[in-house]
């Protein structure tokens, strides 16, 4: 197994020492009514990937998706359970992290190769066909931060996917960008997948999760409702949906 989940749970600590300041947080410690909230982002949460499989992740606002993912990439440590990663993870988890605004486009590809661990030499050997598939050859000396949220899309999903990866995470980066681009990134992501590549895949996008998975993760509230065959998985989830319309 790849990637290896067992009963993962995520808690957030809540409070509200951010609004009263630290001189009425001591006085309330002090009284014993200072409340602590306590928030679980993931709830139990099991499964595991063999390598060349592409699990879609669905599940309404809030489920608990892009936690899990901050968990499986290893930014984020579990409070309870444990997850099992084997082999290099490239990740977009949001649309411009890892980038700096100020730097170029140049700059920043190669910067975001070094945050992958990969050498100059090759990213040398890659930087030309990352900006190319990245449409944005006209725009590598331009500041990072005068793209269109498009082009960041672009430039991103190309790193990524252009540093031969063992897993490669995606958190609603295909929606992003024109139709043509969409359309080119599912062909490239069908070329990862052949290849070997484990990927995991949030997004909204029904028709892309059933095009392109064989392995679905649902997840409501930070709990698992089901995880197995993509067809069966998305029909129930249609279900959900249209009786909370």
């Amino acid at each position: 197994m790849v990637v290896d989940l067992r009963n993962v749970s995520v808690r957030y600590i809540m409070g509200d020492f951010k609004d009263i300041g630290i001189k009425e947080y001591v006085v309330r410690r002090l009284q014993g009514k200072y409340e602590v909230r306590q928030f679980w982002a993931v709830d139990n949460v099991s499964f595991s990937l063999e390598a060349g499989d592409l699990c879609g992740i669905i599940g309404t606002n809030g489920a608990g998706k892009s936690t899990l993912l901050k968990v499986i990439t290893g930014v984020m440590v579990p409070t309870k359970g444990y997850a099992k990663v084997q082999g290099n993870v490239a990740a977009l988890l949001e649309l411009g992290a890892g980038f700096d605004g100020d730097l170029t486009v140049k700059e920043n590809t190669y910067l975001r190769g070094a945050m992958l661990g990969y050498t100059r030499a090759f990213m040398n050997e890659m930087y030309d066909k990352i900006i190319a598939f990245a449409e944005l050859e006209e725009f590598q000396d331009r500041p990072f931060k005068q793209l269109s949220s498009g082009m960041k899309s672009r430039l991103a999903f190309s790193i990524a996917c252009l540093v031969n990866p063992d897993i490669l995470i995606l958190d609603e980066v295909l929606s992003v960008g024109d139709g043509a681009f969409r359309k080119k990134s599912e062909t490239k992501m069908i070329e990862i997948i052949n290849s070997g590549v484990t990927t995991l895949l949030v997004s909204h996008s029904l028709d892309q999760i059933r095009h392109m998975s064989n392995k679905v993760l649902w997840l409501d509230k930070g709990k698992q409702i089901a995880f197995g065959e993509t067809k069966a998985i998305c029909d129930q989830y249609e279900e959900f949906l249209a009786k909370k319309k």
